[in-house]
């Protein structure tokens, strides 16, 4: 099993050096981090996550990959990623150099979450169209992957286009960081099994539902030649019961949310979902 946590990294939150070592110390597998560059204040694309105000740490979110360097730069086990990375708004070709420099410099702990996002106007601001965003992440992950296996790569597509090519370094994992994909529509699975190494819905689908849809997963990944697709669950419940449920499905990884509150709130509620877990390591 691999547990881990996902914090915003606004400034009023605790430190994110003081997280990494704190989280390492009570043995957490993995830290995550999301991704906005920017929020549009006009606010046309409704919250997600409810009505009313979109929560403030939605705009103060720091730059992943920098966080995430200097969190890997004071730990030695803990891994570190991106929950998730909207790589519709940055290119590939600086973005496969960003992960394969991360991934080289921390020993291999890069855990790679993607998505296209869910705020029209950020990702129009980057040039991509909303309506095309998944062709267009489609293209990205490929053209990062050819960039990561390849000495020499190249990539002919509708978004991107490049012909050969030398760009180093080359992920210290391989043959690159594992590729977590999110979603719990057909289309999100048929996503994992074309470019994921994982599939990693959030908690809002209930058990049932995953269970189906991890079933489903596997009959498309054994329809496409793939072996089995391991999975997890971002945003999980702060409840063992509902974990072990999980747990027997075949689920491996679980990510917890902490609160956006301050140190003293993050450091009890890594305490409490220690107290929890360890007992679920077996």
């Amino acid at each position: 099993m691999n547990f881990g946590v996902y914090f915003f990294g606004a400034e009023w939150n605790i430190d994110p050096l003081e997280l990494g070592r704190e989280a390492e110390a009570r043995g957490f597998d993995f830290l995550l981090v999301p991704e906005h560059t920017h929020i549009p204040v006009s606010r046309q694309t409704p919250y997600p996550g409810g009505p009313g105000p979109l929560p403030a740490e939605f705009s103060h979110t720091p730059d992943p990959f920098v966080l995430l360097a200097a969190v890997a730069a004071v730990t030695k086990t803990l891994q570190v990623g991106t929950g998730v990375s909207l790589i519709i708004e940055r290119h590939p070709i600086t973005q496969a150099k960003v992960i394969a420099t991360l991934d080289d410099l921390s020993g291999g702990r890069v855990l790679f979450g993607i998505g296209a996002g869910w705020n029209r106007e950020e990702m129009e601001n980057h040039g991509t169209p909303y309506d095309r965003r998944w062709r267009v992440m489609r293209e990205h992950i490929e053209a990062m992957q050819a960039i990561w296996t390849q000495d020499e790569a190249s990539y002919d597509g509708e978004f991107v286009k490049f012909e050969k090519i030398w760009c180093w370094p080359k992920p210290k994992q391989k043959p690159y960081p594992p590729i977590l994909v999110g979603g719990n529509q057909e289309g999100a699975l048929r996503r994992v099994v074309r470019f994921g190494d994982e599939w990693m819905p959030s908690n809002t689908a209930g058990i049932q539902d995953m269970e189906g849809k991890f079933k489903q997963l596997q009959e498309l990944a054994a329809a496409a030649g793939r072996g089995p697709i391991p999975g997890g669950v971002f945003n999980c419940e702060h409840d063992a019961a509902q974990v072990e449920r999980y747990i027997k499905l075949g689920l491996h990884r679980f990510c917890f949310m902490l609160p956006h509150t301050g140190r003293d709130d993050v450091l009890r509620k890594l305490d409490e979902l220690k107290g929890w877990i360890d007992p679920l390591r077996g």
